[in-house]
């Protein structure tokens, strides 16, 4: 299924990249971060297992478990703070 991802921040330039549509047989958003780590270098490194990565799912916070679906929009970010 073809979605659409945006990254975010510290994930925005670590990537260099703001988005991209992906054509992906993942489920959940779980199993995608999992293909995008895959990838290697730069994706392994900004969304790697211990790092603290939010997501959302349709401009929703979202768990890993949440289900993707055909032409659905995930965005990565790191977690926000406040001063």
């Amino acid at each position: 299924m073809k979605i659409q991802i945006r990254y975010f921040a510290s994930v925005r330039e670590a990537l260099c990249s703001s988005g991209e549509t992906v054509d992906t047989k993942a489920g959940t958003l779980s199993a995608l971060r999992d293909e995008l780590i895959a990838r290697g270098g730069a994706y392994a490194t900004a969304l790697a297992r211990g790092k603290a990565v939010r997501m959302a799912l349709d401009q929703m916070m979202s768990d890993e478990a949440a289900a993707l679906s055909e032409g659905c929009e995930v965005a990565f970010f790191p977690p926000v703070t406040g001063g």
